[in-house]
């Protein structure tokens, strides 16, 4: 039985597409799954995807069970691991991003088929929790703001003192804060959970006689909305300012999801306009990979990254050369 966050899977179905209309999956999908509940005992419905909110309610409808989508379960996880007044902050605005769109649909499928009319009670209901959630946003945003002229000082002030800042991106379990652990001889939970980090934490370590801040911070997910992006986008930028980028692959993942990870993240740093000549390529956890499976992912993507193993101590002396490199350049 396999787990994400707080749920336990107790059964996947698979259908190529969610174009069907009224529940997302085809009608056949959902006698299969209403079959499965008959006999089986199980609370929600998890589907890995954008769903409409009258998908959802025609699926619940017709399962009788609670459906969760792909952004809700995201959102869920980021709850159970916000740990920072900011990152709850920034959970808070996704959340409301998440249900701007969908208050009025929800309320006309709550209501029924009639629309409420001019001034009715349904139609205020809807222009009051709009109103509530727009001024909740105002107010987020007002406090996110604040934080970040807070970083931007800090940094500012970083700069100053001429300390080189080193930055950990990459997907979420990539070993990013064990290798931070390991730099910095700090204790931050690692996990093999989604999402164990949602805020950015620096820390001073040294190579030598030199002394630098390594920054350990959210990690990036594979087909997460626009607006969970931009609510963190806050917190990525402080990290993408850095001196030095370490870009952290998970080796022991299959070619294939090596090979879409690390295109996704190389979009993402394009996207925001991150130097290349910042960037130092990692594939971690090499103590659990595959030989040939590396080596030929290496090949394809005309790439010659530092291999390490945090675990092992491996290629730990060649990464900290590579980092004493880029700075000095």
């Amino acid at each position: 039985m396999e787990s994400v966050g707080n749920y336990n899977i107790v059964k996947c179905f698979t259908q190529k597409n969610l174009t069907h209309t009224k529940y997302g999956v085809g009608s056949g999908k959902v006698e299969e799954i209403k079959e499965f509940l008959q006999n089986n005992k199980s609370g929600q419905i998890v589907v890995d995807e954008h769903m409409t909110p009258k998908q959802m309610y025609n699926l619940e409808k017709s399962t009788g069970v609670k459906v969760v989508d792909r952004e809700r379960l995201i959102l869920d996880l980021f709850y159970t691991r916000a740990t920072t007044s900011e990152a709850k902050l920034q959970i808070q605005l996704a959340e409301i991003k998440y249900e701007l769109p969908r208050i009025r649909e929800n309320a006309r499928l709550l209501i029924g088929s009639e629309r409420p009319g001019k001034g009715g009670s349904g139609e205020y209901i809807v222009d009051v929790k709009f109103r509530d959630l727009k001024r909740r946003m105002g107010f987020i945003l007002k406090k996110l703001a604040e934080a970040r002229t807070k970083r931007e000082l800090y940094h500012d002030h970083r700069i100053e003192n001429r300390i080189p800042i080193v930055s950990l991106v990459g997907y979420t379990s990539s070993g990013k804060t064990t290798l931070f652990n390991l730099l910095t001889l700090e204790r931050k939970e690692t996990s093999e959970n989604l999402f164990t980090t949602l805020s950015t934490t620096t820390r001073s370590f040294s190579m030598g006689e030199q002394k630098l801040l390594l920054t350990d911070t959210v990690g990036f997910i594979r087909r997460i909305p626009t607006y969970m992006i931009d609510a963190f986008k806050s917190t990525l930028e402080e990290s993408l300012l850095a001196d030095v980028i370490l870009l952290l692959i998970d080796s022991s993942e299959s070619a294939d999801e090596i090979r879409i990870k690390y295109n996704s993240c190389m979009k993402v740093l394009e996207e925001l306009n991150v130097d290349k000549e910042k960037v130092v390529i990692i594939f971690s956890k090499i103590d659990k990979a595959e030989f040939d499976n590396v080596k030929r992912i290496f090949t394809e993507l005309n790439i010659d990254p530092v291999q390490i193993s945090p675990k092992t101590g491996y290629g730990i002396n060649k990464l900290k050369k590579m980092i004493s490199h880029k700075i000095l350049i």
